[in-house]
């Protein structure tokens, strides 16, 4: 019986810290960190070498980049939860962290920590880099705080950081290609498509909160015809990536079965959906093109 209860204040100290543990990591969005190392690994293996070299993927300064990255990204989803807590309590209350599982004061400190580790990192590897990633700081903050309730402004601010997670590793490399440019590209379009695809799934708690997202301004079938025109763009940008000449047979065979293919369907679903879970399915439609096209970077050299 001593045994019991010198063992359960153990147990329920254990239980405490998982519990925190956990909703950290889904604070942070820890798959999507873990998107944002993938996406940079590929750059630096396949993209700035000749052939695949997973060794430069070891390279110390090269982990230093992506930690710092990874700082920053994680901070930016903090600072995006601290501001939007009324908000996600009425778009996804289940998802609510800060203010519940995680105290306001220390989802501040932890924001203001990983941005100071990523700028510090980013210092340490060259002046290039931590102005890219104190820009990044900024950006996230402002968008948090204001951005993403002007009209397309947060769109086009989260599109850009996504497309400098991938330039930032040229930057560093100083070895800036057209291959690489093109798939900043990629990331660029496909995030805004998604962004302002969730920007349509989040109406009710926007429009509550007096956002001016362009489908609260515009209303919904304003909003499709905004993206039709931008998805037209990216698949413009994808059939020239698949009939470059310089492609091979099997990048080929890959864009067009897993990401020229199901963007097509994401345009034809676009035209048809008018309900929420139709958004809901296009937006995860959209994170599949994500991960396919980012992962294509094996085959692109």
């Amino acid at each position: 019986m001593s045994c019991l209860f010198t063992t359960l204040p153990y147990l329920y100290s254990s239980y405490l810290l998982s519990s925190c543990v956990k909703a950290f990591l889904n604070l942070i969005r820890f798959p999507n960190l873990v998107l944002v190392v993938l996406s940079q690994a590929l750059v630096q293996a396949c993209l700035l070498a000749s052939g695949v070299s997973w060794s430069r993927v070891l390279e110390p300064s090269f982990g230093m980049l992506t930690l710092s990255t990874v700082c920053i990204a994680a901070a930016g989803y903090i600072i995006n939860d601290y501001y939007d807590i009324k908000i996600d309590a009425i778009n996804k209350p289940s998802r609510v962290l800060v203010g519940k599982a995680i105290r306001r004061r220390r989802a501040m400190f932890a924001h203001l920590l990983l941005s100071f580790a990523g700028v510090a990192l980013g210092l340490m590897l060259s002046i290039p880099v931590a102005l890219i990633n104190l820009g990044a700081v900024l950006l996230l903050w402002g968008y948090s705080a204001r951005f993403k309730k002007m009209l397309l402004i947060g769109n086009i601010v989260i599109a850009l950081l996504s497309a400098s997670m991938l330039l930032v590793v040229a930057v560093y490399a100083d070895m800036l290609n057209n291959v690489t440019l093109g798939y900043a590209l990629f990331a660029f379009f496909i995030s805004l498509i998604r962004e302002i695809i969730k920007d349509v799934e989040d109406m009710k708690g926007d429009a509550s909160f007096d956002c001016r997202t362009l489908p609260i301004v515009t209303g919904l079938p304003k909003t499709k015809l905004v993206l039709y025109p931008i998805i037209a763009l990216f698949l413009v940008l994808l059939l020239a990536s698949v009939f470059h000449p310089s492609t091979s047979f099997y990048f080929e065979a890959y864009m067009i079965i897993l990401v020229l293919a199901p963007s097509i369907w994401m345009l034809i679903k676009l035209i048809r959906a008018d309900r929420k879970r139709d958004f809901t399915f296009l937006s995860n439609l959209n994170k599949f093109i994500m991960l396919t096209g980012i992962l294509s970077m094996l085959l692109a050299k």
